[in-house]
């Protein structure tokens, strides 16, 4: 079983504890691990959120926290993971949060450093953040949720053509608020499911939403499994573990509607 979305992000850039991680994959069952972090925690990548940092408030005070290491430290501690003989095979790369204003910006960064996978997530709309603490206040109660949906699609699409990505991250976590939209959006999944097979790019069933947002979907919801089913799209199972201890969760639960 692949865990195809793991952070290092509460931890260290060293071997120890990427073998935390492999510990507790091999406690679940999983024997693949796609390692990664967000790109706000690499220096190089700080540019890409001043427009966020301009907004102020809680979501100033994280971005301001971040960015503590280097792309260059990064691949060296995938130099060192890579030798290593381990009975879970391992593959490293970034979670990139997208905006198609920073699409010429990532380009020059990937022509620079290379990486096993790149996962493009839509983690903002109207550059705030849809699924942070602060995120109802800052957003959801000052846009109406029908704009908020169309923004997220219309950067999804962005990310996707964009050519830059292996994989689209969490597609339908913008339901996490339990917040929807009164126009048929599941049509925009048709086409977002359409576009994911044209680019080659995989899409996630992750279980994150469920079990840190405690959200009633364990994965992709029905609706939207089914689209992306139909559409044949190939498909990927993932954790987004955070910490050690949440690699793996609920990968046996999604596994077999993920690949069949």
């Amino acid at each position: 079983m692949i865990d195809g979305h793991v952070h290092l992000e509460k931890g260290p850039l060293n071997k120890e504890y990427v073998l935390e991680f492999v510990d507790e994959a091999i406690n679940k069952g999983i024997d693949e691990l796609q390692i990664l972090d967000h790109s706000h925690r690499f220096k190089e990548f700080e540019a890409m959120y001043e427009t966020m940092k301009k907004h102020g408030g809680k979501q100033k005070e994280w971005l301001d926290h971040d960015f503590r290491n280097s792309l260059n430290e990064y691949l060296g501690l995938i130099d060192e993971c890579k030798k290593l003989d381990l009975p879970v095979k391992l593959s490293f790369g970034l979670e990139v949060c997208f905006n198609d204003s920073y699409i010429d910006f990532l380009k020059e960064i990937f022509n620079k450093f290379h990486f096993d996978f790149l996962v493009g997530s839509v983690h903002s709309v109207f550059n705030i953040a849809y699924d942070s603490s602060w995120s109802i206040e800052e957003l959801w109660k000052k846009y109406s949720t029908d704009e908020i949906y169309y923004e997220y699609f219309k950067q999804s699409f962005s990310l996707i053509e964009s050519g830059l990505f292996n994989q689209i991250g969490h597609p339908d976590t913008i339901k996490m608020f339990n917040y929807y939209p009164s126009f048929d959006y599941l049509a925009y999944y048709d086409k977002l499911a359409s576009l994911a097979n044209k680019h080659h790019v995989k899409v996630e069933n992750n279980t994150g939403c469920y079990y840190r947002y405690n959200h009633k979907d364990k994965g992709l919801a029905k609706e939207v499994l089914e689209i992306f089913k139909k559409n044949n799209c190939e498909m990927i199972s993932v954790s987004d573990a955070h910490v050690p201890k949440d690699c793996g969760n609920y990968i046996k639960d999604i596994f077999e509607m993920t690949y069949k």
